[in-house]
C-alpha cells in the first residue's frame, strides 16, 4: 500500500488490489476512510471533520493525479509522489 502523499499528518494511500469506484484510503491516528475520486466524498469508514476537510481540500485541486495513481495501481506499476 503505497503511501502518495501526507496531508495534514494523514497518509493519503492506494492498496493494490481494489474495486470500484476509484478512491483513495486515508489513516490518519486510530482513523481509517476511503475518499472516492470523483466526485470527492467520504465512501466508508471516519475521519474527524477538520481532517476530513483539510483532505477533501487537498484532493480537490489534485483529481487527475489521484485518477492517475488509481489506474497505475489497476496496471501493477506503482503511484508516484502527490505533492
Amino acid at each position: 500500500m503505497p503511501t502518495v502523499a501526507v496531508v495534514d499528518g494523514a497518509k493519503i494511500q492506494f492498496f493494490a488490489v481494489e474495486h470500484p469506484p476509484p478512491h483513495f484510503h486515508v489513516a490518519s491516528g486510530g482513523y481509517r476512510a476511503q475518499i472516492s475520486i470523483d466526485p470527492l466524498r467520504l465512501l466508508n469508514g471516519y475521519l474527524p471533520p477538520a481532517k476530513l476537510s483539510a483532505v477533501l481540500s487537498w484532493a480537490s485541486t489534485r483529481q487527475a493525479a489521484l485518477m492517475a495513481a488509481w489506474n497505475a495501481m489497476g496496471e501493477h506499476r506503482l503511484p508516484g509522489r502527490i505533492e
